[in-house]
């Protein structure tokens, strides 16, 4: 499998435990102290970085910093939208799309003139 896809799918469920950690406690433990909720995030986070560790490292070994962090941002994105909308239920707005078009921007800019292994 080539580097850039592995990196990718591991990014892309790295995504999936950060974004339940940041943000679930918000629909799920709300009635909870902070500190619960705080713990409970951090246990699923661990796993956000058991997956995010290594596809840095693979990453890194054909894409540069700058090209990592915006693959992040743009994964980030492209896992939040459905999480934000399905899950915790909140209405798809034009703004998401507005949001994605600017990161695309920034990750054509970031890859241009760049091959990837």
């Amino acid at each position: 499998m080539p580097i850039i896809l592995r990196t990718i799918l591991l990014l892309v469920a790295s995504n999936v435990f950060m974004t339940f950690a940041w943000y679930a406690h918000l629909k799920n433990l709300s009635d909870r102290p902070w500190y619960i909720a705080a713990f409970v995030s951090w246990g699923i986070a661990l796993f956000e970085y058991l997956l995010q560790v290594p596809a840095n490292r693979i990453g890194y070994t054909s894409l540069s910093l700058g090209q990592l962090k915006i693959m992040q941002e743009a994964i980030t994105l492209l896992v939040f939208i459905p999480f934000a909308v399905f899950y915790m239920r909140q209405p798809l707005r034009l703004d998401f799309l507005w949001a994605a078009l600017c990161i695309c921007g920034a990750v054509y800019f970031i890859f241009r003139g760049h091959g990837v292994a």
